[in-house]
């Protein structure tokens, strides 16, 4: 069985393969979607800066993939025990995702689901 912290170094080097090194940006923040000026509904790009290095990157795509959900046991937990790799909610999920789809015009859906974290004696999951 493969966990978390052994699925990214995995993965990574199939990218790498895959694509090149040369293409792939680690370590960068992407905080804003470049909207193309041909297509009201389409992006035509992202806007980020490095955060190990005084870099500012402009991403020009033909597509563009927005995946910033939960990467919950992308890691190794810190819970002991039991517990270890029972992690059910993304504590650094932050919604930046929703935030850039939004201001790039996106049409957001499926927001009538509510998450309610209920904490039980010996429970580790969501129940509501």
């Amino acid at each position: 069985m493969i966990h978390g912290e052994s699925y990214k170094p995995i993965i990574a080097e199939a990218a790498k393969m895959a694509i090149g090194e040369e293409n792939i940006y680690e370590r960068v923040f992407i905080f804003e979607l470049l909207k193309d000026k041909n297509g009201p509904n389409a992006v035509a790009g992202a806007v980020g800066f490095s955060v190990r290095q005084p870099k500012f990157y402009v991403f020009k795509a033909k597509a563009v993939l927005l995946a910033t959900g939960g990467a919950t046991l992308l890691f190794r937990p810190r819970s002991t025990g039991e517990a270890a790799g029972r992690t059910w909610y993304a504590i650094f999920d932050t919604g930046s995702g929703y935030y850039m789809g939004l201001k790039a015009g996106a049409m957001l859906t499926q927001f009538e689901h509510r998450f309610i974290p209920f904490r039980f004696k010996d429970g580790y999951g969501p129940v509501g």
